[in-house]
C-alpha cells in the first residue's frame, strides 16, 4: 500500500529539492502543523490504525514502534500532525533551557547521491519552557497511546562544569507533559558535549537530571563513532545508574564513500550512510537491561525489520523521510 506512496514522493523530490533545505523543512513543519496538513496526513502516510501493533515499554503504551528522531521538530510545531501521520511516539527537541538562535546559516545539506543530510544546527529551539506549553496544548487532542519524548542539552554557552546544571533546568521544564526524556550527550556541533559521554560524568548527569525530574524514564543518546568497547562500558554504565533505555545512535562525524558534493561540509551526517552503524551499534548494546531506540539510517520497510530483528525495541525515522516521504511511516509500521 505505501509503495504508491513512495514512487509518487519520489517523482515530485526534485522540485522539493530545488528549494533551500531548511526553508522547505519549515515550511513542511508549518504544513504539517495547520489542520489542512492533520486532514491529509493519513493519505500521505498510508498508516492504519488496523495495521499496528501496540508495544509496552519503559512502563509506557506505545501505539506502534515507529516513531519520529528528535531534530525534525525541535520546538512541537506539529505533535498533532505527527499524529495523524500515524506514527507511535515522536521524540521532539533538542531543547535546551533558555532560547538559543543556533549556528550560521547555512546548516542544513542535502547529499542526494548518499541519501544523507549533514547538518549543523547547533540545538536552535526556543526554550525548555516553551516547548513544554506547546505539549500541554497539543495533549488534549492526542490519541491514546501516542507518546510524547523530549531530548535535553545545554545551551552552547554554558560552561563544561556547569552543564549538569543546565540538564536538569531543561529536564524540570518539561518532566510534567513528557513521557520519557532524553540526555543528548553525543551531538557533534555543541563544543564539549561529547566529553559528557565519559562513563563516571555520564552517571553523575543522570543523578542531577534524576532529582530535577523523578518521573520519566530517563534514556541517553549515543554517539554513533563509539568503539564497540566504550558502547558496552557506557550501556552498562547507563543500565547501573537507572536510565531506562538508549538511542542508538546520534549523527556522525565520520565521512566514508560518499558521492554527494556537500560531503565537504562539517557538522553531524546522517541517513543512509549510518544503517550499518545503527545496526552494529544496537547489537552491542542489546541484552542489557535497558530498551533500545534504533534511529539512523532507516529508509525502507526493511531497513526497519533488519534493526528489531537485531535487537532494536523501537525504531525512529528522520532523514529517510526526506528521501522517501511520508509513505515511510506506512511502510515502517507494517513491517
Amino acid at each position: 500500500m505505501a509503495g504508491w506512496r513512495m514512487a509518487a514522493y519520489r517523482a515530485v523530490r526534485p522540485l522539493l529539492f530545488l528549494a533551500d533545505a531548511e526553508s522547505i523543512h519549515q515550511l513542511t513543519l508549518r504544513l504539517l502543523g495547520s489542520p489542512v496538513g492533520r486532514a491529509l496526513a493519513p493519505f500521505a502516510s498510508g498508516a492504519s490504525p488496523d495495521r499496528t501493533s501496540p508495544v509496552e515499554l519503559m512502563g509506557l503504551q506505545f501505539r506502534n514502534r515507529v516513531g519520529l528522531g528528535a531534530g525534525f521538530d525541535k520546538d512541537g510545531v506539529a505533535i498533532r500532525g505527527w499524529a495523524a501521520l500515524g506514527l507511535g511516539f515522536i521524540e521532539l527537541g533538542t531543547v535546551t533551557p533558555r532560547a538559543q538562535a543556533g549556528n550560521a546559516r547555512p546548516r542544513l545539506f542535502r547529499l542526494p547521491a548518499d541519501e544523507a543530510l549533514i547538518n549543523r544546527m547547533g540545538f536552535n529551539n526556543a526554550g525548555a519552557d516553551a516547548l513544554a506549553r506547546r505539549i500541554a496544548d497539543a495533549r488534549p487532542h492526542l490519541p491514546d497511546n501516542f507518546v510524547v519524548g523530549v531530548n535535553i542539552g545545554r545551551n552552547r554557552d554554558t560552561p563544561d562544569e556547569r552543564a549538569a546544571d543546565d540538564y536538569a533546568a531543561a529536564a524540570g521544564a518539561v518532566a510534567n507533559v513528557a513521557d520519557y526524556l532524553v540526555l543528548n550527550v553525543s551531538s557533534p556541533n555543541t563544543p564539549g558535549l561529547l566529553g559528557l559521554q565519559d562513563p563516571d560524568r555520564l552517571t553523575e548527569l543522570l543523578s542531577v537530571v534524576r532529582k530535577a525530574a523523578p518521573q520519566p524514564p530517563l534514556l541517553v543518546k549515543l554517539s554513533s563513532d563509539l568503539d564497540t568497547s566504550l558502547r558496552h562500558t557506557l550501556a552498562d554504565a547507563v543500565a547501573a545508574a537507572g536510565a531506562a533505555g538508549v538511542i542508538v545512535s546520534n549523527t556522525t562525524t565520520a565521512r566514508v564513500g560518499l558521492r554527494s558534493a556537500a560531503a565537504s561540509e562539517t557538522g553531524g551526517l546522517s541517513g543512509h550512510p549510518l544503517l550499518d552503524r545503527t545496526l552494529a551499534t544496537v547489537e552491542a548494546v542489546s541484552g542489557r537491561g535497558l530498551a533500545v531506540v534504533a534511529s539512523g539510517g532507516i529508509g525502507s520497510a526493511e531497513d526497519a525489520r533488519r534493526l528489531l530483528a537485531a535487537g532494536s525495541d523501537l525504531v525512529q525515522l528522520w532523514t529517510g523521510m526526506i528521501y522517501a516521504g511520508p509513505g515511510l511511516v506506512g511502510a515502517t509500521i507494517e513491517a
